[in-house]
């Protein structure tokens, strides 16, 4: 028996085909992204570091970190997203119980104002929001209707403007990830905390919040990004008084004709994205 285990032929494992066909699969998909991700943030790098000459340079970060003008338009950049976020997220989050509480009818038409406002462009919202907000605009004439006002106030081109059309242009990207979490809350656990003697405040910490936590990352990393890198509606809503590093990018490719310096705010602005990505990333992880 054993001469015969020992005689019999050395059959060398069969090459992992599952594998293969996997990766056969999916190698078109990384390629379609390595041209249309990859390389254009690995050329973005590349160009922000070259000078005019071909050499390697630092001067446009340096140009773009090492000045108080340009560290108070990464500051702008920040403070649009922090306030957008901040806001929205304290209109959301009541607005989503209140969505996933709501039955019939009701819960229909409250969907719809979240889904039908994603229909139309960003450049659609935001001018209608300079026609809300001109001084011959319709929260104007309503003001003076009511006697509120006299006379027309400013709103267009101030930074309110510009904070409260970012948050409508972008509440839905909070409010629709944290409506499918609650949506799928068991209502089990905060009578059972209740139950056990916890206050309403204790469950609403302790239990609820917790558990919606995850609708809120999501609901965060989406619209910090969004807004923090936003374009048109500073650009329509309060113009040259609130440069971004959005507007900047812009002026340096259209108008300045520095791409050097435009890439150099484009990778900084990539990297706030990374940095907020990877903090809802880690947020998001449950504890082991």
């Amino acid at each position: 028996m054993t001469d015969a285990v020992l005689s019999a032929p050395i059959v060398k494992p069969a090459p992992d085909r599952e594998r293969l066909a996997a990766f056969g699969f999916v190698a078109p998909s990384l390629l379609i992204i390595a041209l249309v991700f990859v390389l254009p943030l690995a050329l973005l790098l590349g160009v922000s570091v070259l000078d005019p000459k071909g050499g390697v340079t630092s001067a446009h970060y340096v140009r773009l970190l090492g000045t108080p003008y340009y560290l108070g338009v990464i500051w702008n950049s920040l403070r649009l997203g922090l306030l957008t976020t901040l806001i929205a997220f304290l209109v959301s989050y009541p607005a989503a119980f209140a969505l996933a509480r709501a039955r019939g009818p009701l819960r229909s038409i409250l969907l719809a104002t979240l889904f039908l406002p994603l229909a139309a462009s960003v450049i659609v919202k935001a001018f209608a929001w300079t026609i809300l907000l001109r001084s011959d605009g319709l929260i104007n004439a309503v003001l003076i209707a009511v006697g509120i006002i006299e006379d027309p106030i400013r709103m267009i081109f101030t930074q309110t403007a510009l904070i409260v059309g970012a948050v409508n242009i972008f509440l839905p990207f909070m409010a629709l990830p944290i409506y499918a979490v609650v949506a799928q809350l068991d209502g089990r656990y905060a009578e059972a905390a209740a139950t056990l003697g916890a206050s309403p405040l204790v469950v609403f910490f302790r239990v609820i919040l917790p558990l919606t936590l995850p609708g809120i990352i999501a609901g965060v990393a989406l619209v910090f990004s969004l807004s923090v890198s936003a374009y048109v509606v500073p650009t329509l809503l309060v113009g040259e008084k609130y440069p971004t590093l959005a507007t900047t990018i812009a002026k340096a490719y259209l108008l300045a004709r520095e791409p050097g310096f435009g890439a150099a705010a484009g990778v900084v602005l990539l990297a706030i994205a990374v940095i907020v990505v990877a903090l809802s990333a880690t947020l998001s992880r449950e504890p082991k």
